[in-house]
């Protein structure tokens, strides 16, 4: 399995037979390993040979979509099983349209009578509250209409009441019926405006909820009755519940006609529910059908569907009904890709072989990387930048290891560090479990998706933060300390009003060895403790920055020396490391240099001399140092102890070398590449002015296969499965190996559409090339200051979970109560975990992976990385597995 470089693709061409080509891409649909070429790509998509066929096949989605939202809607579960069906035969499609006809139909039928019970039943309860309600309100009003009217409240401040101020017996009237329970206010007012307050009206609540026959959601409604007098008035009351959409219902006004009419609706309420119980179960059983087989189905439809899509990218040769197809495939793939074949053409029952054969181009091939559980998220990470330029070095070898210990760097802590690794360890242990739960948390799904990274972010932040003896913001002293105080005894180390002491190298010395490993705990407590750890971890950024940005660098003589670009080795690659090395290599050389050459603590030449590294650095760009003088002479005696002149000679070699890199890199490549384009032009000229056209349809000329630069060699495979044999231009000649089958089909080799070469311009070249320098050199000290956020979040995380500790959790060990102090120490312990995990483990882990990619992304990876490839997408029918619902392709 390459990582190093993207797989070897080579260009194949296919002929296959029209009854084999369905079955041959449907193997080759299971090998996932094709990525074909649109052949047509100016052809409208109506106009290709099968869009009848994927017509078809979209119309079968559109039913199985139908299908899928009555199983979701029923509440029944579709499991995936890790089911993968064969694609079935082009002539079992009529088998599955008509059984997804038929279960639709059923389903629609079944819907629709469903939805009129439904509807039926929502009517015949609406009427028998009506009769109910309106029952009840004539027994407790009597049944005199006009004693029910005088003795009611009127619906408006300012009504009289019906019937009053007019002489004489009036006829009333009623009508009752149910609203939707939002609309009663305005219903009341519009009953009172528009009839001028010459209505009455009651409503009251229907306690249970109805069920709409539609959506099946719950409906609160109201029933109301309505007295007015005349037939006026009757008609604009109707016409406002017409307006409201309010449902009236028949009412008889005696008593024994209500009655016996509630006694109906009653009988054929039962009744209906009997027949809407059967309905249901009815189609109950019908959607259990359907879903144990529903995930198959879709599959099948899917893998149906993307075969006649990937057959529209096909030419079709008339002459010789057979399909002409083009793929990029890895070269190690081809006896794979020719099993392929071999199984279509079997299953199919085709006497005619298929052929396939290799193709020379120019055209930029595809990058593909195999990858694995492990591999594919550090390569995704990769990819977030760009994808690489085919063959060329791929940086995701090295962010396996650099990626989580960049990470580390900035978490280092031991206790958060093992709270990440179980997290991520729980994720792969049980990977299969939780990946066939098909979660839709984006969140959870991001996080499962990284989960061997977060593993190994974990992993190296136990690691670093044992270097930084920090385990949740204390340290241990597993080895005992290295220290010893030179003017402190132990009663004063142990005096516990010493909250701090001062680590000085002048009045505290080691031992003999330091600490075993790590940071001795003696710092723990020391006032000095930021002081120091600052300087370390500035150091170790420094360090850790300039030597992955000079591997960088080094990693680009490979690409120069796999694309034969050795120019640019002389000119891009030795100055880069020249100045890279001399001016920011050397500072790494100078730190380790100032940590071995003064290893004692003794006041005159002791640390006090060791080089400040910012004024060294300084002084070296300034050249500033004052010679040491002569033995003998007066200022001798009186010379700096601590001269730092041996410096000077080889400080100012490096600067010097520096310098004249940047000329070299800006300046040397341009003309040399100008140069060889005039001699070419030269050379041109010689020969004359000839035609180098083909005389027949895609024929090679010399000028073409002057152009290839490697050879694509294989060998012609059993049952009439051949490809072309080629070798290199250098004078070698094209071979042929194709068997008796296809013999008369010999002649020149094909050659692909080529991309036209760039013309040369002095120019362009030139301004890229200045680019390129300005860039690089800038990039050297922005991308080593840029390195300090190694140290800068190092340092906050630590004084965050220190903060943490001493504002929260030691507060409940700090109390002295004798019985009860368990119960604040665990309420603060709650309160300083959930803190810890959402703020040092989240927000600082989100953080601390923010910036390590952007360190991969900017620093390390433009040293060498072009990332202007485009990704192998290969025809692969897994990727139909992925599908959790055909909602997602909608």
């Amino acid at each position: 399995m390459p990582i190093f470089r993207s797989e070897e693709m080579v260009l194949c061409q296919m002929f296959l037979q029209s009854e084999a080509a369905y079955a041959c891409v449907s193997e080759l649909g299971e090998i996932g390993i094709v990525q074909f070429k649109d052949l047509n790509p100016h052809v409208n998509a109506f106009q290709r040979k099968f869009v009848n066929e994927v017509r078809r096949c979209e119309e079968m989605e559109r039913k199985l979509r139908y299908t899928e939202k009555e199983i979701r809607k029923e509440k029944l579960p579709i499991h995936d099983h890790g089911e993968n069906p064969k694609a079935p035969a082009p002539k079992e499609m009529v088998d599955l349209e008509a059984t997804f006809e038929k279960i639709e139909s059923e389903l629609r039928e079944v819907n629709t009578n469903n939805e009129a019970l439904k509807r039926n039943f929502q009517e015949l309860s609406e009427l028998k509250e009506v009769m109910t309600r309106t029952q009840y309100f004539f027994m407790a009003h009597g049944q005199d209409l006009h004693s029910i009217v005088d003795n009611a409240q009127p619906i408006g401040p300012d009504e009289a009441g019906i019937g009053q101020g007019q002489g004489g017996a009036v006829q009333l009237g009623f009508v009752a019926g149910v609203i939707p329970r939002e609309k009663v206010p305005g219903f009341e007012r519009l009953l009172w405006f528009a009839c001028r307050g010459n209505v009455f009206m009651r409503h009251e609540e229907i306690p249970e909820p109805l069920e709409d026959p539609h959506s099946g959601d719950p409906v609160f409604k109201d029933v109301f009755i309505i007295f007015f007098q005349g037939e006026q008035l009757k008609s604009k009351v109707k016409k406002i519940c017409e307006g409201f959409k309010a449902s009236l219902y028949p009412c008889p006004e005696t008593p024994n006609e209500r009655d016996e009419m509630l006694k109906g609706v009653n009988t054929r309420l039962e009744d209906l529910k009997t027949v809407l119980h059967q309905t249901a179960d009815h189609r109950h059983r019908v959607l259990v059908a359907a879903q144990k087989e529903i995930r198959n189905w879709i599959i099948k439809v899917e893998k149906i569907k993307a075969i006649y899509h990937t057959l529209n990218m096909f030419n079709f040769d008339v002459s010789q009904n057979s399909l002409i197809a083009e793929c990029w495939c890895p070269s190690s793939a081809l006896d794979a890709v020719r099993g392929g074949l071999r199984a279509g053409e079997k299953v199919s029952g085709s006497t005619i072989p298929g052929i396939i054969q290799t193709m020379h181009t120019k055209s930029k091939p595809p990058t593909y990387f195999e990858t694995n559980r492990f591999t594919v998220g550090f390569q995704n990470i990769v990819h977030a930048y760009g994808i690489a330029t085919y063959c060329e070095v791929n940086p995701a070898l090295y962010t396996i290891i650099t990626f989580p210990f960049l990470f580390a760097i900035m978490f280092g802590d031991a206790g958060h560090g093992t709270l990440m690794f179980l997290f991520g360890l729980y994720m792969v242990l049980w990977e299969k479990k939780l990946g066939a739960q098909r979660s839709t948390n984006e969140i959870w799904n991001t996080f499962f998706g990284g989960r061997y990274i977060i593993m190994l972010m974990g992993l190296f932040s136990i690691y670093t933060g044992m270097i930084y003896n920090d385990i949740f913001s204390k340290s241990c002293n597993i080895f005992g300390s290295a220290w010893r105080g030179y003017n402190y005894d132990n009663e004063t180390l142990e005096d516990e009003t010493l909250e701090t002491l001062t680590l000085d190298p002048i009045y505290f010395h080691r031992n003999d060895s330091p600490y075993v490993f790590g940071i001795d705990p003696m710092w723990q407590p020391a006032k000095n403790k930021i002081a120091f750890l600052n300087s370390l971890k500035m150091k170790l950024a420094v360090i850790i920055g300039i030597s992955q940005m000079m591997f960088g660098v080094v990693l680009s003589v490979f690409n120069h020396v796999y694309f034969r670009r050795f120019l640019n080795i002389f000119v891009e690659f030795i100055p880069e490391l020249i100045f890279l090395g001399c001016l920011f290599g050397y500072l790494v050389a100078l730190i380790f240099y100032k940590w071995i050459a003064w290893p004692d603590f003794t006041p005159i030449d002791g640390s006090r001399c060791a080089p400040a590294l910012l004024i060294h650095y300084i002084n070296m760009f300034m050249m500033s140092y004052t010679p040491v003088p002569a033995n003998g002479t007066e200022k001798w005696e009186t010379r700096d102890a601590c001269s730092q002149w041996e410096f000077y000679d080889f400080q100012m070699a490096f600067f010097f070398a520096a310098i004249i890199s940047v000329p070299i890199l800006l300046c040397v490549k341009p003309f040399v590449l100008r140069s060889r384009h005039r001699r070419k032009e030269r050379e041109a000229g010689m020969y004359g002015a000839r035609s180098t056209d083909p005389l027949i349809s895609n024929e090679v000329t010399d000028e073409d296969t002057g152009g290839v630069n490697s050879a694509e060699k294989s060998s012609s495979g059993p049952n009439g499965l051949a490809d072309v044999q080629t070798t290199s231009a250098d004078g070698s000649q094209l071979g042929q190996s194709l068997n008796a089958d296809v013999e008369a089909m010999n002649g020149p080799i094909l050659l692909s559409e080529e991309e036209p070469e760039e013309e040369f311009e002095f120019g362009e070249v030139f301004i890229h090339q200045a680019i390129h320098t300005i860039e690089f050199c800038l990039g050297c000290i922005s991308h080593t200051a840029s390195y300090l956020r190694l140290w800068a979040l190092s340092l906050a995380h630590a004084q965050l979970s220190e903060v943490l500790w001493n504002m929260v959790f030691s507060l409940g060990l700090k109390m002295d109560l004798q019985y009860i102090g368990g119960i604040p120490v665990f309420i603060l312990w709650f309160f300083w975990a959930n803190l810890t995990v959402a703020i040092l483990l989240l927000m600082e882990g989100l953080s601390a992976f923010l910036h390590t990619l952007r360190l991969h992304w900017v620093e390390f990876q433009s040293k060498f990385y072009e990332g202007d490839g485009h990704l192998f997408m290969p025809f692969n029918f897994k990727e139909i597995l992925k599908i959790d619902s055909l909602e997602d392709l909608k």
